[in-house]
């Protein structure tokens, strides 16, 4: 663990620079320690030893950091037991997304495909085996005829299903009800799941453990939000509050990005006494990738002080916190540390080193890791199809992409299919992308998620008038069109210059749906207009964002500070409004509010005081 963490102090990379802190934080017992950077001086977390507060506290812009609680007790038993590869698994099923109008109950865009999608990316959701382990692998290849019953009930409600289930005398064993739940949220159907466990509870038809309450918690933060999941903690028996059910609400506040209610859930878990794992340390992470990078190494002292072993998802956020930041060295390093740890990269890791070795320019890196990837004999590893399709279309190798193709061609899944597609979209082979989509819709009913692969090539291609035809293919064929295809239509918009239409399409959906837009198609707008210098509706979409609940992001004010550098005229109060949602900038947007600052000092202005 010491190793890890050094790898990631030793590089000092402008993402995970915290100088000279960590050498002096490394034995925990400098009262007050300090180190100045551009953005100021950073303030460390108060460590609570047990249960008495320290007094430690590492300034940095005013900023309230985490309350880190460090007990004595040896956790090291713990932590290996409680994160194997269950956690892992879990673990996989979170992502990044900006986005969380997706996460809700969305049946008009039920996906096809399997689970991994093979871009290497985790998905945004927690594992569906939280009632049943054992189904996991079962699921793919066992219907669920309970599943099937519940979809083919009129409208959203199943309740008439599980009763006319009952009237004919069929049983709701363990094993039925898992596997038709795990169909249920492999589609998003997150309404009817929650619908599904809620009856099953009310009727008294399953008894319930933790594992099934943690469920009913992460469902209803999918589909009502956090408030009421924060609340439904209270209704759910006492003796099963454990560490699985908070780590389920913590998983959902980081997916997120609420910092303030992820770092209160975990100091919550501290002051429960319940175990830290690397599941929730990961949430940790995942949080601090994104909002607060110095943090990252705080997490990694918290881990090795309570002996809680990383993971290999551990591994993947610090790989993809220096990928992204380009520090190639940096993520070699982490991955030599995780071989010394004697944890090998998985795919998932793999296909994330390949991608950055990608961005990076080192393609025959990239193409080492692949040939990994893709083993000594690729029709024993089918499953990996997709990723090497993405990945070496991302690498501009048509001659491999069609390679990798025809050896799934004779019997292709949705799943491969859509990477295909995909693929050959980002190498300029509309012709190719558009004849497999063609092959799809022949041989399956595709939704509007699927739809939307298609969607997003014509978009990136500026190719309106097909992305149009499209969608009104989309609704003759009975498409419900959510999140993604509003995405897909506002990108086509904005990629061909109208963004005036993708701005009316954005208010339209708003007005008409209960769904959320996607975070990503708020900024395609607003950067649209921040490129014209236009202040007016820059600051429009950024307040529909804050009505869609995306707050307490830097993005949005990168983008609109950028409106008014381009429009050249002062930003009043920006500063104010980025402490009330307790946005500090870093060190470009800092120089992007200097630039806006009505009050800035210049010589000329220095003369005329």
């Amino acid at each position: 663990m010491w190793a890890l963490r050094r790898a990631s102090l030793r590089l000092r990379s402008p993402i995970l620079n915290v100088g000279a802190y960590r050498a002096s934080c490394a034995k925990l017992t400098s009262p007050t320690t300090y180190v100045e950077d551009e953005a100021g001086i950073l303030e460390s977390h108060p460590i609570r030893y047990g249960r008495f507060l320290s007094t430690s506290r590492f300034y940095h812009g005013g900023r309230a950091s985490l309350n880190f609680t460090v007990s004595r007790r040896e956790l090291s038993s713990q932590a290996d037991a409680s994160s194997t590869k269950e956690d892992d698994d879990i673990e996989d099923g979170l992502c990044e997304q900006e986005a969380h109008g997706d996460t809700n109950e969305n049946e008009s865009e039920v996906d096809l495909s399997d689970d991994d999608d093979g871009s290497g990316e985790p998905h945004n959701e927690l594992s569906e085996t939280e009632i049943d382990p054992t189904v996991k692998k079962q699921h793919r290849k066992t219907e669920s005829q309970l599943f099937k019953a519940i979809i083919s009930s009129p409208g959203v409600s199943v309740q008439s299903a599980l009763e006319k289930w009952v009237e004919k005398g069929k049983e709701l064993n363990r094993p039925e009800i898992s596997l038709a739940f795990v169909n249920l949220r492999k589609r998003k159907m997150y309404g009817r799941a929650l619908q599904l466990l809620q009856w099953l509870e009310k009727n008294k038809k399953l008894e319930f453990a933790e594992k099934d309450y943690a469920s009913v918690l992460d469902l209803i933060a999918k589909v009502s939000g956090l408030f009421r999941a924060e609340n439904y903690i209270k209704k759910v028996p006492e003796s099963f509050r454990g560490e699985l059910l908070y780590r389920t609400l913590l998983a959902n506040y980081a997916s997120q990005n609420n910092l303030k209610k992820t770092e209160e859930t975990f100091n919550k878990m501290r002051d429960l006494d319940l175990p830290i794992t690397a599941f929730a340390c990961n949430q940790l992470l995942l949080i601090y990738k994104k909002v607060d990078k110095k943090k990252i190494s705080d997490v990694l002292l918290l881990m090795e002080k309570e002996n809680v072993k990383p993971s290999h998802f551990t591994y993947k956020i610090l790989i993809d916190t220096k990928g992204q930041s380009n520090d190639i060295a940096g993520m070699e390093q982490i991955v030599e540390t995780m071989k010394a740890e004697g944890i090998e990269p998985n795919h998932q890791v793999q296909a994330a080193l390949a991608r950055y070795y990608t961005s990076a320019g080192l393609k025959e890196k990239a193409e080492a890791i692949l040939q990994e990837i893709e083993g000594e004999n690729l029709r024993d590893n089918l499953w990996v199809c997709p990723t090497l399709l993405r990945l070496y279309a991302n690498l501009g190798k048509a001659d491999e992409v069609e390679r990798i193709w025809k050896v799934v061609e004779s019997k292709p899944g949705i799943d491969v299919c859509l990477a295909a597609v995909e693929a050959w979209g980002r190498l300029q082979k509309i012709e190719e992308a558009e004849a497999i989509f063609e092959m799809m819709a022949n041989k399956w009913k595709l939704s509007s998620k699927n739809y939307s692969v298609l969607l997003k090539v014509y978009a990136n291609h500026k190719m309106l008038k097909k992305g149009k035809d499209l969608i009104q293919r989309m609704g003759e064929n009975g498409c419900k069109i959510g999140p993604l295809t509003w995405d897909s239509l506002v990108k086509l918009y904005t990629q061909a210059g109208e963004v005036e239409k993708a701005d009316a399409v954005l208010q339209k959906v708003m007005e008409q749906s209960r769904m959320t837009p996607m975070f990503n198609t708020y900024m395609a707008v607003m950067e649209q207009y921040a490129k014209r210098g236009d202040v007016h509706n820059s600051e429009k979409i950024f307040h529909r964002m804050r009505q869609a609940g995306y707050t307490s992001r830097i993005t949005p004010f990168q983008v609109l500070v950028q409106a008014y550098i381009k429009a050249k005229v002062p930003a009043y109060g920006i500063r104010d409004r980025m402490k009330a949602d307790n946005v500090f900038p870093n060190n470009t947007l800092a120089k992007q509010l200097a630039q806006v600052d009505a009050f800035k000092k210049t010589a000329v202005s220095d003369l005329l005081d």
